[in-house]
């Protein structure tokens, strides 16, 4: 176990391999695969934005956050995915992508992954041609600082741009095609939603429609208790966060931490919950009190547990 898991069954790796927009849609269709979190590491700078990381300047890579369970897929495994899905021969880029903050890089938090990634750096070399052996950097994880919110799930929120259908659906494809027993049929990116949700539901948090005013189950419930997300059952909201907006959807001025995700949508800003990446409805910067938002949710996205909340405020 390493010091960043909590539990004695899973672990952590980071690596870099190009854009982390990249990399994370990959990782995540793995099995045995927790989390794929986007983010910075590597570097000498403390919690920098992605236009520091990409002016070069901070010495961080663009890098995802692996937690996984060894016993489903084994690192040797995840190593062999991380080896085919870029080019590690290369110094500072990727394809189009150029800059240190592009490179092949490994950030082991346990002496077994240090080993296994260099035994089998040291095995693919001896096939390759001369010229193109394999530059990753290997080193301890120190730091990683989270990306910003609206590089997570990159993929899954903007299959339709031509980066992404292009670049990552390539990509995609070939790892697919590659690691065929590797791949969780019921990854994120492959869940088949219709057969999980209602009509409504499906509606609503897939096809982002919105459920008309004054018709939600919610929309005046004054009970006790904590919301949740009614297809993952993610707690989103508590009812003291809970107001009458007069809009005619249910309204909280905050948010359970890292509940939910916030995705720029045009002039409006979407929130979607963050474990499952359903769409939930809007936040606005007009609410009544301190915090000033106003959390604006359809309905059929949630659900309420009266008991975790009493217990929560024991």
């Amino acid at each position: 176990m390493s010091i960043f898991d909590d539990e004695i069954d899973k672990e952590t790796v980071v690596f870099g391999g190009g854009c982390f927009w990249c990399t994370e849609a990959i990782f995540k269709m793995l099995k045995g695969v927790i989390s794929v979190e986007p983010g910075y590491a590597g570097g000498t700078k403390e919690h920098p934005t992605y236009e520091e990381v990409s002016s070069g300047e901070t010495g961080h890579a663009e890098v995802i956050k692996i937690r996984y369970y060894p016993e489903k897929i084994s690192f040797r495994k995840l190593l062999e995915v991380f080896f085919s899905s870029h080019d590690p021969s290369t110094m500072n880029a990727q394809g189009a992508d150029k800059g240190s903050q592009y490179r092949s890089i490994i950030l082991y938090t346990t002496s077994e992954q240090k080993k296994t990634a260099r035994k089998l750096i040291e095995k693919l070399n001896s096939s390759l041609h001369a010229g193109n052996n394999i530059i990753t950097e290997i080193r301890a994880l120190e730091q990683f600082f989270p990306a910003q919110n609206w590089h997570k799930d990159y993929y899954k929120n903007h299959t339709d741009t031509p980066y992404c259908k292009v670049v990552i659906g390539k990509k995609l494809e070939d790892v697919k095609s590659k690691f065929g027993k590797l791949i969780d049929k019921k990854s994120i990116t492959e869940i088949d939603w219709d057969k999980l949700m209602t009509a409504d539901q499906y509606n609503v948090m897939i096809d982002k429609k919105t459920e008309p005013p004054f018709t939600g189950k919610y929309v005046h419930e004054t009970k006790d208790g904590i919301y949740v997300c009614s297809v993952c059952g993610n707690s989103l909201f508590t009812s003291d966060a809970k107001f009458d907006s007069g809009t005619g959807w249910p309204s909280f001025d905050r948010a359970v931490p890292e509940a939910v995700r916030e995705v720029e949508d045009g002039t409006t800003v979407e929130i979607v919950c963050a474990k499952c990446g359903s769409h939930l409805g809007h936040v606005f910067n007009d609410g009544p009190t301190e915090t000033q938002k106003r959390y604006c949710v359809n309905s059929v996205c949630l659900g309420l547990k009266p008991e975790d909340f009493k217990k929560g405020e024991k």
